[in-house]
């Protein structure tokens, strides 16, 4: 049976390794924000009769993308003999505005819209790669009439802000059509969905949907976009700059998996470091220590015949003087010789006569014997002891410590400026990221002289919510590890609102005001807590000093 269940799992485990990704929601929910119903009014007088819908979405924050076909009736001349208009309805908040024809190329079937009034848009992001191949994941977004049918939604219901409605699928391949080129998908769309985009995982346009192939009355079960190849050169010739990304798509699961495996084998060179240097280190010391031995006993040795000298001299002069003694003496005894104050005293000396050894002589070999003896004395007793040997050991491992520890010192200091690169492997991009940026830190947790962060839960951290846009920014640096790090959450009218109300709660500290990033990190925990669990974006920059 074991056999068995092992057989079943090898052939099953290549299927389980080809399933392709899933889409992230929250990216999806993200791209949607810039999704927009498109109706086409014919107007008579001051009344509006809509005539067609389809859908659309933003390139720029007044700049919209759609089929066409989509605003074909838009030129047309109106049953009424009046204008016809296009309407543009947001999929939350905002009311209809109402946009021009800004180009029309009806040989790709793409349009490009331009909203009049205040209306703005959360911009979407192409794909600047290839699509994928057969098999990638998919999602349309759009407004399909069959949907709002169902709702027993009127023609008038449409002109109210719904959210737009998304459908999964697989690519099918890249086809070029007779006119462009195409990406054939099975992300269910109908009439309604033309001019809506074809996202992959991450939230980034592949294509813009136009048309499903015919299948003789039913649902058509394959679908074509237009591809970027086609969308991207329109937008540039007409003087649009979108947002283009292409960098993989990644899950931040798969991120987090890799920084995971990222950081335990950083964890584990750590360790065999310290292991190396551990192994080093007790090299080191065993040949200090033999070093140490070596030189203690040469030393003790020295001494001790040095002092043996010392005393050997001494017992030498000693003897030499007791010699001189008794020698004077028993010449003063016989007569043979005179004391130097009988000579001084008798006038008739003759000087060929020997005079005797002077009588201060011997003294002085004594006293110059007991000088020779307390040195061998002192140099006996100074010689090193075994316990030398431990203290020049630790002197030597201390110098070395010391030495280490003003390089670790050195390369521990954390404040200054610093330009940190973009690292697309550890990053999860969504959008058009900034490739460096300039980091001028300070140990207070101040940025650029200007902007103070929060330090809360170990972490130095800053919340910006912004009011031009639904987007909020945590920016956090590691001063350790000189990371910096961006979660960028892109968020639906009601979530900001919420982030905004946080916000608003407290003031943000000048730079290095008393207790400012602490407190400051208390106060952002409230915009922190209205976040989603995860952000759409992930920036990863690594630093490094600017000099």
């Amino acid at each position: 049976m074991t056999r068995i269940l092992l057989l079943l799992a090898l052939l099953l485990a290549p299927l389980a390794l080809a399933a392709p990704a899933q889409a992230e929601p929250a990216d999806i929910d993200a791209a949607a924000r810039g999704v927009v119903r498109i109706v086409i009014f014919e107007k008579s007088g001051d009344d509006l009769y809509p005539l067609s819908h389809g859908t659309g979405f933003a390139v720029s924050s007044k700049m919209i993308v759609t089929n066409a076909h989509v605003v074909a009736e838009a030129l047309n001349g109106g049953e009424f003999e009046g204008d016809r208009v296009i309407g543009i309805v947001p999929p939350e908040g905002d009311s209809p505005a109402f946009a021009r024809i800004v180009k029309i190329n009806q040989g790709t079937d793409l349009a490009l819209l331009a909203i009049e009034g205040n209306l703005r848009l959360p911009p979407l992001t192409l794909a600047g790669g290839s699509p994928g191949g057969s098999g990638a994941s998919v999602t349309s977004v759009g407004y399909p009439m069959n949907v709002d049918r169902a709702q027993g939604l009127s023609i008038r219901d449409i002109v109210r802000s719904q959210p737009p409605v998304k459908s999964r699928g697989f690519i099918s391949g890249e086809r070029p059509s007779r006119q462009f080129d195409t990406i054939l998908h099975t992300a269910p769309i109908a009439r309604g969905n033309s001019g809506g985009p074809l996202l992959d995982n991450c939230g980034r346009v592949l294509g813009v949907n136009s048309f499903g192939a015919e299948s003789d009355g039913t649902d058509a079960e394959f679908y074509f976009a237009v591809s970027n190849k086609e969308l991207i050169p329109f937008l540039r010739s007409n003087g649009v700059s979108a947002q283009l990304n292409d960098m993989p798509c990644r899950s931040l699961a798969e991120l987090d998996e890799a920084e995971r495996e990222r950081r335990a084998a950083a964890a584990e060179a750590a360790r065999e470091q310290m292991q190396a240097r551990s192994e080093a280190a007790s090299e080191r010391r065993a040949r200090l220590q033999l070093e140490a031995e070596l030189a203690v006993q040469e030393e003790r040795e020295n001494r001790i015949a040095g002092s043996l000298l010392l005393l050997l001299a001494a017992i030498g002069l000693g003897v030499l003087g007791y010699m001189l003694a008794q020698r004077r003496q028993k010449e003063l005894e016989t007569g043979e010789a005179l004391a130097e104050a009988q000579v001084e005293q008798d006038h008739e000396w003759d000087d060929d006569a020997r005079k005797a050894l002077p009588e201060w002589l011997p003294y002085a070999c004594y006293a110059l014997a007991a000088v020779l003896a307390v040195a061998a004395a002192a140099l006996f007793l100074t010689r090193p002891g075994l316990d030398a040997i431990d203290r020049r050991v630790a002197a030597a491992l201390g110098e070395e410590t010391g030495s280490e520890q003003v390089a670790d010192d050195a390369s521990a200091m954390s404040a200054g400026k610093f330009v940190c690169t973009l690292e697309p492997t550890r990053s999860r991009i969504t959008g058009d990221a900034t490739r460096s940026i300039n980091l001028n830190w300070s140990a207070e947790g101040c940025v650029n002289g200007r902007t103070q962060y929060g330090f809360a839960n170990g972490q130095w951290a800053r919340v910006f919510v912004p009011n031009e846009e639904d987007v909020v920014s945590v920016a956090r640096y590691d001063p350790q590890s000189r990371t910096y790090q961006a979660d960028r959450y892109l968020l639906s009218r009601s979530a900001i609102a919420a982030a905004r109300k946080a916000r608003g709660s407290y003031q943000a500290p000048a730079c290095e005001a008393p207790d400012g990033a602490a407190e400051l990190g208390r106060s952002q925990e409230a915009v922190l807590a209205a976040l989603p669990r995860q952000p759409n974006e992930r920036l990863v920059y690594s630093c490094q000093p600017a000099n």
